[in-house]
This record gives C-alpha cells, structure tokens and sequence, in this order.
C-alpha cells in the first residue's frame, strides 16, 4: 500500500519561499508511448525548481525527425498533463528547444535526459541553450524505454506466448528483428528494471485520508498506463468535492490469468510506478486482490453496506490490445517504407554501374 501525492490538474503551485521569484523549469520531448520513464525525468526536473513547464512536439514534427509516433498530439497532451509533476503543458512546442522557446515562457533553464537527441540532419536539438548554459541533465531511468516497451509489444501477439509451437517464419523474424551488434535481442529480453524503496519513496508522498475527504477504490491493471486510464481516473476523481482515489493493482500473475498470452506488458514493479506518477491517484495497492472483498473494504475504513460500486465510463475506447495493433501497424509500414527505399537505391546503384562500365568490345584493351 503507498499514499501517493494529489495536486489539482491544471493547477499551478507557487512553492518558492517569500521573497524569491520561483524558478521555472523547461522540459520538451515526444512523450509518446509515456511510462515511468518520462514521469522519473519530469519528477526530477521539478524537483530543480518551482514550477514546470512541459512543451509537446506534434505528430508532424515527430513524423519529420523520428518518424511516426503510436499516440496522436492530443493523447499525448492529456498524457503528460496527468503526470503530478507537470504545472502547465504546452502543445505544438517546436522540436529544437531555443533561447526564444525559454524566454517566451520565462524559463531559467531546460531539463533533458543524459542522452543526445539529434535533429533528422544530425543537429543536436539543444545547442543553442547548452552553449548559452541554460541546460540541465537528469538521470535516465534504467531498465525501461519506448524501444523497449514497443519490442515486448510487438512479440505478444506470436505464437510462442502461448502453447503452441513457434513456427520456423516467426523464428527467423525474431532472430533477426532488432539484434544489436552484440548479438542480445532486445525484444526477448525481460525487464531489467529493479525495483527499490527509495525510487517508490521518490514516486509518492504518503498522505493519509484526511476528514472531509471521500474514500474511492479503484482496481485493475493498469497496464501500459494509457489515456484510458487516465480519462476513467479523471472521471472518477470528479465523482467528490475531495476525492481520494485507492489504485489497487492486480499481481502479474492475476493478469495473466485473465489476460493470457504474455500480458501483464509491465510488470507489477513497473505499473506501480506509473500510476503513482498520476495526478488523480493518492494511494496505491500493491497485489490487490481481482475480487473486492469485505477485508479490503474493511481495511480501508469505508462502509460495508451494499451500493457502495458504482461502474464509470471512461469515454475512451482506447485498451492495451489496441495500443499493440498500433504498434504493430506501425512496424509493418516501417519495414515496407524500408524496404522500398533499400530497392530505389539498389537500383540507383545499379544504373549507376551500367554507365560507368565500358562498352562491350573496348574492355582489356578493345581485345
């Protein structure tokens, strides 16, 4: 059980001490396929200041310099305003981050990952504001990444997730899907994510119930935290004047059961971290049981009489299946895209062979 932090969604909160002008912090990024990752980054970036502003690239701009992201610009919007840490979201924000960008919002500095992101002609997106020394880095969070997540994806609907015998074409796709140099497959690997205390402690705040509060339960899997749960959390927390929202979180091996294949896609470890970093949500239930029972609403203190459920609608048709045909859907474009650029420049290549060879009788000496 964790007590988790609640800040009002949209709501900015002026921490800086008497006196002083608050510190503003600049992040930027894609946030597309948002885990634990992208909130450790934001958590940290908060953390070197008193309020935090969030700019998000559009598909556009992501289709130009990455290619094309799973989520649209508004779900990744949503997504990032869910995040506790985040006092104001930014749409459209342009993928190089300049001193422009910093001034406009009255930002001190930008926070970024210790890691290089580059321009689609090479150009690093933040060397404008390093050079200008208004950039700061964070730790990446080990053990998870979008490239990690979309692999685990792209597996989960093969055959050998389930009981059937891997075929020889599946095979030969995941030897070679994705193999770094060093020969490991990123996609067959398991999670190297460790959970600790002190990350679960960083992640929430341990706020009890306080009188006048209305106690909310609330439990599933929440795995691959997504829009959906983030539009059913919303509606839940509108459901009190003052809400306080329990997550109770299903053990993997619950999921699995009711789930099949090889879902949960993250492991209890690594959904608990996601749904603390949620807005909406003040405690979590690690292994909550899949069928709420008096005990549990016992242990919570709230009523035992009947009609205490109540079935919310989150409006979003969105679900971790549909996430996967995205991800799928997009692998499937990638490689045709590919496969069709390897063949124009093979035949470049080649057309280019033909005019550069001699014509047939003036080679070796016209003999």
């Amino acid at each position: 059980m964790i007590r988790n932090g609640r800040r009002a969604a949209g709501g900015a909160e002026q921490l800086a001490p008497e006196g002083r002008r608050a510190v503003r912090v600049w992040c930027d990024g894609c946030y597309d396929m948002v885990h634990y990752g992208h909130s450790n980054q934001l958590r940290q970036a908060r953390a070197m200041g008193d309020y935090l502003i969030v700019g998000v690239h559009t598909d556009e701009e992501i289709a130009k310099h990455k290619g094309p992201p799973v989520f649209t610009q508004e779900e990744r919007y949503k997504m990032v305003q869910a995040i506790k840490w985040v006092d104001e979201v930014v749409p459209a924000a342009p993928y190089v981050t300049t001193l422009e960008t910093l001034d406009k919002y009255n930002c001190d500095f930008c926070v970024h990952g210790n890691d290089i992101t580059l321009t689609v002609d090479g150009r690093d997106t933040y060397e404008e504001v390093k050079q200008a020394g208004r950039y700061r880095e964070c730790k990446r969070t080990q053990g998870v990444s979008t490239t990690d997540l979309v692999g685990r994806m792209l597996l989960v609907t093969k055959a050998h997730h389930s009981s059937q015998e891997m075929s020889s074409e599946y095979r030969e796709y995941a030897d070679s899907f994705g193999k770094c140099p060093g020969g490991r497959n990123p996609w067959t690997g398991v999670s190297q994510f460790l959970q600790t205390s002190q990350k679960i402690i960083q992640f929430a705040s341990g706020k009890e119930p306080q009188p006048g509060e209305t106690v909310i339960y609330v439990a599933g899997a929440f795995d691959l935290f997504h829009i959906g749960h983030v539009d059913f959390l919303e509606k839940v927390h509108r459901l009190a004047e003052r809400p306080y929202i329990i997550a109770g979180l299903h053990f993997d091996q619950e999921v699995n059961h009711y789930k099949g294949k090889n879902y949960p896609i993250m492991n209890l470890h690594e959904r608990t971290l996601s749904v603390l970093a949620c807005r909406y949500v003040s405690e979590v239930v690690i292994g909550a049981p899949y069928a709420v029972t008096a005990e549990l609403l016992s242990h919570f203190k709230e009523p035992k009489r009947r009609g205490i459920f109540r079935q919310i609608d989150s409006g979003s048709d969105l679900t971790t299946d549909l996430i996967v045909q995205r991800i799928i859907t997009n692998r499937l474009e990638y490689e045709a895209r590919n496969q069709k650029k390897a063949a124009k420049e093979l035949a470049f290549l080649e057309a280019g062979r033909q005019q550069a060879a001699p014509p047939p009788g003036e080679r070796d000496g016209g003999f």
